[in-house]
């Protein structure tokens, strides 16, 4: 819960939380590899929960949940970019 306290404090940032927050994106490792097909459905799940809240950004700690997550969007040409909570606090919104 402590970067959700971080990017509260984040001015004009509006946190909103999606559902199923704490599943996993489906990276995790060679799982991606071993398991490519359920990988990506874990991926297609993870962004469409973000989607459907209309946010612009998913912010993570992780870097290889980023990486992951981040090449679905692009494939898939989907309205939603990625950073990570660094990033963020870093250079403010």
């Amino acid at each position: 819960m402590e970067p959700r306290k971080l990017l509260s404090h984040v001015k004009g940032l509006e946190l909103v939380e999606m559902k199923d927050v704490e599943t996993c994106c489906g990276f995790g490792g060679t799982f991606a590899i071993k398991f490519e097909s359920i990988s990506l459905a874990m991926a297609d799940q993870k962004v469409h929960h973000a989607l459907d809240t209309g946010a612009e950004f998913m912010i993570s700690t992780d870097m290889s949940c980023l990486m992951h997550l981040d090449g679905y969007i692009r494939h898939k040409e989907l309205p939603m970019k990625t950073m990570h909570l660094a990033d963020v606090l870093a250079h403010g919104w």
